[in-house]
């Protein structure tokens, strides 16, 4: 481990009046605030010291409710734009909505968020417009947003890879004196991948303002996490690296705004890296082109609906009167507006340019690129021509 690693451990860890190594290790048990009932757990032994958490405030709650409600409609939306045939592929996180409303909401205007194919509603959290996010699951030549006007990522297949994509701008922002916090998405799929490991060994020997939140929604497509690993936890694996780990009920929103707001601000406060894992489930399939019955019981859907983030949200924030029906339909009618954008957008027909296919690859082409142009040029001359 570093000199500067062990000052920031060492000074967050004295911050909690813990060792450094208890400051590493995840809680024995798994953060969880609210139960599946909405009811606010206060019972049972105390917190162990470093890893109690604070109620976030009656506001917050409510914002992050509302982006919840508004997710949970855009999952809806976007898995029946699918079926129409107005989007080729879309990865719906119905049942990981809490996970991605959570870390948007924990985020200041100048951090970085870099999502996973999966992190729809993160990145329309963080005020992307609706339709600019999905256009690259309809299958246009371009992500849809400009990742630096929204300080978001483009989502994008490959595994992983935006780890080192994050670590590089988290990087970047310290050599140059800014004050950003760089969170990464990614699933338990992910922590398999070599570009895991070097991501986050890179930030950890570097000490940088990075977050790593592990959505483990249990399955890998259709690897379940006992064939990945047999570590206690995903979140066990930061102290391999030197960085702190927890773990976080991932349908809970109250304990996900506790851990992440306490995370940004330990970040950002020079305490290093931290991985986060949220546990949680994919409702739905991988994606539309899978069929999830293959490898997965029927019983172990419908004990994970019962834990629904949505559901136990608005129970707990009704048990304490901050949401009445008025606040809720208020709610409701933003995510059809929200939806109603969805349709209206991806209904419109898109009229291709062939040209794009050589406009974007290089700042000077290619001599091979502009004789490619030139025959497609020619060919689309003969076509129109004929």
């Amino acid at each position: 481990m570093s000199e500067d690693n062990r000052i920031g451990i060492t000074d967050a860890a004295r911050s909690f009046g813990i060792t450094p190594e208890d400051y590493m290790l995840p809680a024995r048990d798994l953060i969880q605030m609210v139960d599946q009932e909405g009811g606010l757990l206060g019972a049972g032994p105390s917190p162990e010291p470093g890893h109690d958490y604070p109620v976030p405030a009656d506001e917050d709650l409510l914002e992050a409710y509302r982006r919840l409600v508004v997710g949970r409609r855009i999952n809806d939306q976007n898995s029946a734009l699918v079926r129409q045939g107005r989007m080729a592929v879309y990865p719906s996180s119905h049942g990981q909505e809490a996970c991605q409303v959570a870390v948007a909401a924990c985020l200041e205007e100048g951090d970085w968020l870099f999502p996973t194919y999966r992190d729809t509603v993160a990145v329309i959290s963080r005020g992307v417009p609706p339709v600019e996010a999905m256009t690259v699951f309809r299958g246009d030549w371009h992500g849809g947003y400009h990742p630096g006007k929204h300080q978001v990522g483009i989502q994008s297949t490959p595994l992983t890879t935006q780890l080192l994509h994050a670590v590089g701008a988290a990087h970047a922002a310290r050599l140059r004196g800014e004050d950003t916090v760089v969170v990464a998405l990614c699933g338990d799929g992910a922590t398999s991948e070599g570009d895991f490991h070097e991501a986050l060994n890179f930030a950890a020997v570097f000490h940088l303002p990075v977050i790593f939140f592990v959505q483990n929604n249990q399955y890998a497509i259709s690897v379940p996490l006992a064939r990945q690993t047999v570590a206690p936890s995903l979140a066990h694996k930061a102290v391999g690296y030197g960085m702190a780990g927890e773990r976080v009920d991932g349908n809970d929103l109250v304990a996900l705004l506790a851990v992440l707001e306490r995370g940004v601000r330990l970040v950002r406060g020079g305490a290093g890296p931290l991985l986060v894992e949220a546990q949680t489930y994919r409702i739905q399939a991988h994606t539309n082109a899978d069929d999830a019955t293959r490898y997965r019981e029927d019983a172990e859907v419908q004990e994970w609906l019962a834990k629904d983030p949505v559901k136990r949200m608005r129970a707990y924030l009704t048990g304490r009167g901050l949401l009445d029906d008025g606040l809720q339909a208020r709610f409701e009618q933003e995510a059809e507006q929200v939806a109603a954008e969805l349709r209206d957008g991806l209904n419109q027909e898109v009229t291709p340019d062939p040209q794009d296919l050589f406009a974007h690859v290089y700042t000077v082409p290619t001599p091979q690129l502009t004789e490619q142009a030139a025959q497609l040029s020619e060919e689309l001359a003969r076509e129109e021509a004929s």
